[in-house]
């Protein structure tokens, strides 16, 4: 087998459809590096610095004000009998994975409408909030709300920020694994991605093509296995393989704009693709 030199790529990212870790600890907000900034932010109150908390305190993996009953991990296993234990929501913290005096710690929120603070509310409350939420909240803390954003860029807004990622599906892991990469230069990166579209919305797939072009835009090489005929039909290049799945495919049966493959006899996609262009 040949190998073929890709000259200028110097890093390659798969992005497939597996579950972002089995660690019940990892959420949209630890992810995305979204609570590393609340913390820091809620230390400063001065309700943390009334109850000498510091940032480290604000970690329900190992900070003091983790739910003790469950250990931060907002659940608790039930024992029952000749069946596998059962995950239910803490009884004490009821699956906010914080200890009350958590509670306790607040800060002011902006009214968007009015420019103005809004309400006190606490960490464990905005854990609860959707993106889209905590983004119409957090607009003055710029950090925090450029990640928000990013993450409501891909269609993610309506994820809580507690929300567990072994939980997330399939194209809700995917997008999310791509929350980092937004807005950077990628010149020298090849992204894969292994069916982006599986089990989405198709507005949430004209919004998954839209986050594709932008990483073409940054200077990206973007390859996408995919059956879906929007995603076809969007592509600036497509390779049919086939004539069959399975067994009965194996080879390229065209190459060329989508176009190219709607106009091919031979083509099976580029039946359907026709139509849809």
């Amino acid at each position: 087998m040949r190998a073929v030199d890709a000259e200028g790529l110097r890093r390659a990212n798969l992005i497939d459809a597996t579950p972002i870790g089995a660690n019940v600890r990892s959420t949209v907000a630890t992810y995305s590096g979204v609570l590393d900034d609340l913390r820091r932010i809620f230390s400063q109150t001065t309700d943390a610095k009334t109850y000498g908390l510091k940032a480290g305190d604000f970690s329900y993996n190992t900070g003091s004000l983790r739910c003790p009953t469950c250990d931060g991990t907002g659940q608790i296993s039930l024992d029952v009998q000749f069946l596998p234990d059962v995950g239910i929501p803490c009884p004490d913290c009821a699956g906010s994975r914080y200890a009350p005096l958590a509670w306790n710690v607040k800060r002011h929120t902006l009214r968007t409408s009015t420019g103005e603070k809004g309400d006190y509310v606490s960490l464990p409350e905005l854990m609860a909030m959707t993106v889209d939420q905590a983004l119409s909240r957090l607009q003055r803390l710029k950090k925090v709300a450029a990640k928000l954003q990013i993450l409501h860029t891909l269609g993610l807004g309506y994820l809580t920020l507690g929300e567990a990622t072994p939980a997330l599906s399939g194209g809700e892991a995917q997008r999310l694994k791509l929350a980092s990469e937004i807005g950077r230069r990628q010149d020298d990166v090849l992204f894969v991605f292994d069916e982006p579209t599986i089990g989405l919305h198709p507005l949430d797939v004209e919004v998954l093509i839209g986050v594709l072009q932008d990483l073409v835009e940054n200077g990206a090489t973007v390859v996408v296995i995919e059956h879906d005929l929007d995603m076809i039909a969007n592509a600036d290049w497509v390779i049919d393989m086939g004539p069959g799945g399975g067994e009965e495919g194996g080879r390229i049966v065209c190459a060329g704009v989508p176009e190219d493959v709607a106009a091919c006899p031979e083509s099976v996609t580029g039946r359907y693709l026709a139509e849809e262009l």
